[in-house]
């Protein structure tokens, strides 16, 4: 069928294509002898084969691969638009659980995160605090250390919720405990074994 209807299409008929640089034509039939030379444009518009600056539609009727004929001289060539709408696909329902199950699950971590970080916050403030005192006595660490052990109660929480890796849990309890030993050197109130 194919070849049928490709007899109905002449190779004579014209395909407009985009083009960057000046027009020209290649003629697919040979140029009849009342032509005055060789590059004179031929008579009509069915017989070359155009490229040019403008973009002219390519029109696939019944899907068989052939091109609609541009038509005569001072016709405009028949543009047809296809639109394409894809719906949104919905979720599946286990799906739409896990993502509220994860929502949950951030909002968890999140609240455990940030009662460490906040009784970090506290402890760290205070050991400033103490250090910058000039006559500051050594009971005035207890109250910090009470502070120390809360941080490292929600540390391990948030550990065990799974909000924070093991080895993070590890190194913030390291840096809690390295702090109030720098600030306890600092007053004098401890002096650091020297190995051999």
């Amino acid at each position: 069928m194919a070849a049928s209807a490709a007899l109905h299409y002449p190779l004579s008929s014209c395909l407009a294509l985009p083009r960057k640089h000046k027009p020209f034509s290649l003629c697919t039939s040979t140029i009849s002898s009342s032509s005055s030379s060789s590059s004179s444009r031929p008579k009509t518009f069915k017989s070359l084969l155009a490229f040019s600056s403008s973009i002219s539609p390519i029109c696939f009727p019944r899907g068989t691969g052939l091109m609609e004929r541009m038509g005569e001289r001072g016709r405009n060539p028949v543009r047809r638009l296809v639109v394409c709408e894809v719906a949104p696909k919905k979720k599946a329902d286990s799906a739409m659980k896990r993502a509220r199950q994860a929502e949950k699950r951030r909002i968890y971590n999140k609240a455990k995160k940030s009662e460490a970080k906040t009784r970090m916050r506290k402890v760290f403030e205070e050991l400033d605090a103490l250090r910058k005192k000039s006559n500051a006595q050594s009971e005035e660490i207890l109250p910090i250390e009470k502070l120390i052990a809360e941080a490292y109660s929600a540390i391990d929480k948030a550990v065990k919720a799974g909000a924070l890796h093991r080895n993070t849990g590890a190194h913030r309890k390291s840096r809690l405990a390295r702090s109030k030993k720098d600030v306890l050197i600092h007053h004098g109130w401890y002096t650091p074994v020297v190995t051999a």
